[in-house]
């Protein structure tokens, strides 16, 4: 009889030749996508172990003198493979003015490495609004440094939309994320964070926000997390025309 052991050992050769095999026919920019979203699953498939998981849901309510008011509605989950690689995964429901907009996010993060608070990551969002028939489809590579009391994102914002129909238009954005906790103890952390990018967006450089957060823990599974938020709308810097401001809260349960 043949071992279980042999089994899965034919089985981890056969999915590397099959990667190669794949890798040499493919284009760089497929390359990197099938290294962040789907390469773990295939070298892990034999022997992973899910080392955590993530549900949530978060309510968001804005105002700001262009659009006046939106509101959102979202739901997000996360898988931990091996300590190592995580997928997380997004959809919000919400409402700018008198329109409907969707948002989906695909998130894929390796880390932590050489024994530090060091991330890699490839994200994928899209932002629609159907009465616009506007489409935004955005590929963000990032770098995080996460540390407990602060920590930084930063990576080229990839953004390709299009308007009723017409030719896509590209651009290339600076995406940027820092945070600074001053409390983090076992039921409570409190911070302040800077960012032009967010789980269900990726706004230009101009548009950042400044944001006051605390998570508070009810137990190891339960927390709740509320963010206010200061916004501006522009894209020069300071001298943007639009401000605003958020109130986002939720709830997260982790297992």
């Amino acid at each position: 009889m043949i071992s279980g052991v042999r089994i899965l050992y034919s089985i981890r050769i056969w999915l590397l030749s099959l990667i190669i095999d794949i890798l040499t026919t493919m284009t760089p920019w497929k390359k990197f996508f099938f290294f962040f979203f789907l390469l773990p699953f295939g070298l892990f498939a034999a022997d992973f172990r899910i080392t955590g998981k993530e549900a949530g849901g978060d309510f968001r309510g804005e105002f700001n003198r262009a659009l006046l008011y939106s509101v959102e509605f979202s739901a997000l989950g996360s898988v931990e493979l091996n300590e190592l690689y995580t997928f997380k995964g997004g959809l919000a429901l919400g409402g700018t003015g008198d329109s409907f907009d969707i948002k989906t996010l695909i998130h894929s993060r390796i880390g932590p490495l050489f024994n530090l608070p060091l991330y890699f990551g490839l994200a994928y969002i899209y932002n629609g609004l159907p009465v616009y028939e506007a489409h935004s489809h955005t590929i963000l590579p990032l770098v995080y440094f996460s540390g407990r009391w602060a920590g930084i994102s930063l990576g080229p914002g990839l953004r390709f939309t299009r308007f009723f129909g017409e030719t896509t238009i590209f651009e290339s954005i600076i995406s940027f994320s820092a945070y600074v906790n001053f409390i983090d103890r076992e039921k409570l952390r409190m911070g302040i964070g800077l960012a032009n990018f967010g789980d269900f967006i990726a706004n230009n450089m101009g548009a950042y926000s400044l944001s006051v957060n605390s998570l508070f823990r009810f137990n190891k599974q339960w927390s709740m997390i509320n963010n206010l938020e200061l916004l501006q709308s522009g894209s020069v810097g300071m001298a943007a025309n639009f401000y605003g401001i958020a109130y986002r809260g939720g709830v997260r349960y982790t297992w």
